[in-house]
């Protein structure tokens, strides 16, 4: 999936500017991936008791990586390998060389734990600050960081990769909206680094202050932590006047900063291929996809010291494209869907981002909507709850609606009920989206 570049004149940087790893050659880069993805696997086999168990297990040997194929012989891991391992035992190195720790939130099980030590650290930032310059941000840049501090990776991560990068912080966090509207007219920042279904309502919010959002010193909004549509960067760029771009990470990886979107092209994001190796796999087989094929994303890290991931199981569905605005790096496509947010609704699979793309291009119908799962008789039945725009009158508020019911038929091919509420009665998000509510009888 590509995009046609909206990014204004000026925001791409000096080829000068970028890292030695940016600049790599196609073999240089693969020799270095080889190189660090032998020592990854040595060090796991070495140091972590659940991958010696697995590596003999499956009959492998870090000595059978010979080339950058055979780690498909290795086992993945899964979020259920962290959670049986909690809370360190999937950790590298000895207690007094972890310098910080994360976790997930831990809302349908133990949470995932993670390990850094100081190297880990400086990777990580480093990582970030590359991002945030492939986003057009540049030393001196004030950046307003709205995601979550805390256990959550993503306000920590932005918060020291913009400071390596030489950006002035304002280390806001999540919440308090009419407070991060108030700043970002006060403090005047350049960069805002969120997720994108906050950032939406931060912008209702500057115009429920007055402010013209598109008057504020905004240029450029870094986005992640949920999948997104391109319809959604439309909405974003035009009513805000900024160049909106995608950044990728996980906590179980590393973080925010695992990938990276190019401001001057928006056509994906671009792998730091250096420190994290992709796969593509078939979700059901395991089988390893030739780039260009779509399937679930893995992840091994190259060097990480404190807690290595070897073929980490993401869950998100994309696929591995060449690099463009950074030519040695490949790219993955923009993740619009994850296999365990998938609705298995009659049978048909359904993403809430599908369901957003039809949202966005209907008039009079703001972004805000959730997707509310019920039962009726043996079947599963899904309503769409979607706001109208302040502007939308009643007899268009039915009509909307009857346009988002055909079009989910016609592009997915299941039957939905649509309703159109009032401006401002769904949940705002401060954080990670929660799109379903899932109201279905359980035996």
């Amino acid at each position: 999936m590509t995009t046609e570049s909206t990014a204004r004149p000026g925001l791409a940087p000096d080829p000068g500017t970028l890292d030695p790893a940016e600049r790599m050659g196609l073999d240089e880069l693969r020799a270095a991936q080889l190189t660090r993805l032998q020592w990854t696997l040595r060090h796991a086999y070495d140091n972590v008791p659940h991958y010696r168990q697995a590596f003999d297990a499956a009959g492998v040997h870090p000595d059978d990586c010979r080339e950058l194929a055979d780690l498909a012989k290795f086992p993945t891991t899964g979020k259920a390998d962290l959670r049986e391992n909690y809370p360190f035992g999937m950790f590298a190195v000895p207690q007094d060389r972890i310098r910080r720790v994360h976790a997930s939130s831990g809302t349908t099980g133990r949470p995932t734990v993670v390990g850094y030590t100081e190297g880990d650290l400086d990777t990580w930032a480093t990582v970030v600050a590359r991002s945030i310059r492939a986003a057009g941000g540049r030393p001196g840049d004030a950046v307003h960081v709205a995601y979550g501090y805390g256990l959550f990776t993503g306000g920590l991560g932005a918060h020291y990769g913009a400071e390596k990068l030489g950006c002035t912080v304002i280390p806001i966090s999540g919440g308090m909206t009419p407070r991060q509207a108030q700043l970002i007219t006060d403090f005047r920042p350049r960069v805002i680094m969120v997720t994108p279904s906050y950032m939406l309502a931060v912008i209702d919010e500057l115009e429920k202050q007055g402010v013209d959002p598109r008057s504020t010193s905004l240029e450029i909004g870094i986005f992640g932590a949920e999948p997104w549509t391109d319809q959604m960067r439309q909405e974003i760029e035009a009513r805000l006047g900024i160049d909106a771009v995608d950044i990728y990470g996980l906590s179980e990886v590393m973080g925010p900063g695992v990938a990276q979107e190019c401001v001057e092209t928006k056509d994906g994001l671009h792998i730091w291929e250096d420190h994290f190796y992709p796969e593509v796999v078939d979700p059901l087989t395991g089988e390893v996809l030739p780039d260009g094929e779509r399937g679930e994303l893995l992840f091994t890290t190259l060097t990480k010291e404190g807690m290595p991931v070897i073929r980490y199981r993401t869950r998100d569905l994309t696929r591995l494209l060449p690099g463009t605005a950074r030519p040695g790096m490949r790219r993955m496509e923009k993740v619009t869907g994850r296999t365990d947010d998938m609705i298995i609704l009659r049978g048909v699979n359904l993403f809430p981002t599908q369901v957003e793309e039809v949202v966005l291009r209907t008039p009079g119908l703001s972004p805000h909507f959730r997707l509310v799962l019920t039962t009726r008789g043996r079947l599963d039945h899904l309503t769409v709850e979607v706001e109208a725009r302040t502007d939308c009158a009643d007899d268009r508020r039915s009509n909307a609606a009857e346009e988002v019911s055909a079009a989910v038929k016609e592009t997915v091919g299941v039957s939905v009920d649509v309703v159109v509420v009032d401006p401002e009665t769904l949940p705002r998000s401060v954080g990670k989206l929660q799109r379903l509510l899932d109201q279905r009888a359980r035996d």
